[in-house]
């Protein structure tokens, strides 16, 4: 655990603490609450705190799965550990010393890596305790027939053996074949919960999601061509590489819309929008707020209507012409091809609660989970949300999988059950799950899902064979109608049938 802190470690040599109206550099171990730090673009904010001054676009995607910005202006609290993409914030440090949110997450990580005690295998349980019986059957077989042959030929059976290769055959070679669908599994018992579980959990962004936004649709305010108001947006936008910018331009190109320069300068406004001319005429574009409170734009006679109703699902972007709103960009971070089926799929293996947490907000995680076909979900949550809620699920006594892809997934993977991350995500995350996913189809978790339970099936279906057969052999032995040397033949030869079976494919 000290390795895993250690690559969470924000590793932040230095920081600029205002002073006296200067900045000035100073380690950051020399950072107290109530200090005020400068964050310049680019930079990592380095403790949780308020935004004194200034305006900024942060990424907060490792603490919250967001895929967008979020604009952070005066007295908005920013976390460490998030970046400043665009702008610069004076920030008055509220957590500092490992006292913030992001340092808490390794503490998080490390209490519930000590609730995952080690499980001892049930097949060497069983086989223990079935070694005194096998010697008290010896010894009541003497006593009673006072024939040592028949004795031997009790003796010559056991269990033990067959149940202390069998099981772990089997569980190798369910690791084997899961690594041949491209998943990674650190051990059987993450099989077995993964088997048992009744809940699964979801993170939204990166997982059940692209986390790559792109354009879901021009709305027009005027009378004009939706291709060629995005042709317009994308010739202002091609300036900024931003997360929405690239949606907008990315679309453009995809619809083989030429957005050749055809503005004057172009003029960027941190945290709000971008403003220039076309054709003389002052043409601007960026959030609700920078449109309409700042700028005084209006929507046109007759369309208030079709603004009001806006699709709540997705994030908005305004393009404003002479101080008329021309259209609203519609900006989604699409749902894996797969999401649906997946989701489907999942229930049909029996698993009763799919949830999906995520930290965007309610009205696009509604229309998300509506659309996928799960009834439970979160909004707005931080990892410590996720992490909390799966130990409290536990608590009432439901096994619990955990899917995830990012640093603030961590904690919900490490407190699951089983935590399963997607390989393409951060590195902390597959460091902590139980079981990488490396295929880029989530239909992969069904496939786990069935080699799981195919896996329990086998261990129970063993289980039977091993102690059905092995008790006829002792009875036989017993009543003397094979003999001591039959005994260890038919014993050893059904050990080794029922070692090679467990190593055959559990799915077709």
């Amino acid at each position: 655990m000290n390795d895993l802190a250690r690559t969470m470690s924000l590793n932040i040599g230095r920081v600029w603490r205002k002073s006296e109206g200067r900045e000035v550099s100073v380690p950051v171990s020399e950072i107290r609450p109530g200090d005020q730090v400068v964050i310049h673009m680019g930079s990592l904010i380095p403790c949780d705190g308020t935004v004194a001054e200034g305006e900024a676009m942060v990424n907060q995607a490792s603490l919250t799965g967001e895929s967008l910005s979020v604009r952070k202006a005066e007295g908005s609290t920013v976390y460490g550990g998030t970046v400043v993409e665009e702008g610069e914030i004076t920030v008055i440090v509220q957590a500092a010393g490992g006292d913030g949110r992001y340092e808490k997450i390794v503490t998080m990580i490390e209490e519930s890596e000590k609730l995952k005690s080690a499980m001892e295998s049930r097949a060497e349980h069983l086989a223990d305790r079935l070694v005194p019986f096998t010697l008290a059957g010896t010894l009541l077989a003497w006593l009673l027939t006072g024939n040592a042959e028949k004795a031997l030929s009790v003796l010559m059976v056991d269990f033990s053996c067959a149940l202390k290769l069998a099981v772990p055959i089997s569980v190798l070679s369910a690791i084997r074949e899961a690594r041949a669908y491209r998943m990674t599994v650190k051990g059987g018992k993450y099989l077995e919960a993964v088997a048992e579980a009744d809940t699964i959990v979801f993170d939204k962004t990166g997982t059940l999601t692209e986390a790559r936004p792109t354009v879901a649709g021009v709305i027009p305010f005027r009378d004009e061509d939706p291709d060629e108001l995005l042709r317009i947006a994308a010739c202002m936008e091609e300036h900024f590489p931003h997360s929405m910018a690239k949606a907008v331009v990315n679309a453009a190109r995809e619809r083989q819309l030429d957005h050749e320069e055809m503005h004057s300068r172009v003029e960027y406004i941190v945290a709000h929008g971008i403003s220039t001319t076309i054709e003389g005429k002052r043409a601007i574009i960026g959030s609700r707020h920078f449109v309409f409170e700042d700028e005084k734009c209006q929507v046109p006679e007759g369309m208030e209507e079709r603004f009001e109703s806006l699709p709540a699902e997705y994030s908005h972007l305004y393009l404003a012409v002479e101080n008329r709103l021309a259209a609203v960009i519609c900006i989604e971070d699409p749902l894996r091809e797969e999401t649906e089926e997946v989701i489907r799929a999942l229930k049909e293996t029996g698993l009763s609660r799919i949830v999906m947490m995520t930290g965007d907000n309610q009205l696009t995680a509604q229309a998300i989970a509506r659309r996928i076909g799960i009834d439970e979900y979160y909004s707005e949550v931080l990892p410590e949300d996720k992490a909390a809620f799966i130990v409290r699920e536990k608590a009432a006594g439901r096994k619990v999988i955990m899917v995830g892809d990012g640093i603030n997934d961590s904690p919900a993977l490490s407190a699951a059950d089983a935590g399963i991350a997607v390989s393409d995500g951060a590195e902390i995350a597959r460091e902590v799950a139980d079981i990488t996913v490396e295929a880029e189809d989530l239909a992969e978790l069904v496939t786990l899902r069935l080699l799981s339970q195919g896996l329990m099936k086998r261990i129970n279906r063993n289980y039977r064979a091993i102690a059905g057969f092995n008790t006829i052999l002792i009875l036989l032995g017993a009543g003397g109608v094979i003999r001591p040397a039959a005994a260890a033949l038919l014993h050893n030869t059904s050990t080794l049938v029922i070692g090679l079976k467990s190593m055959e494919n559990l799915l077709p």
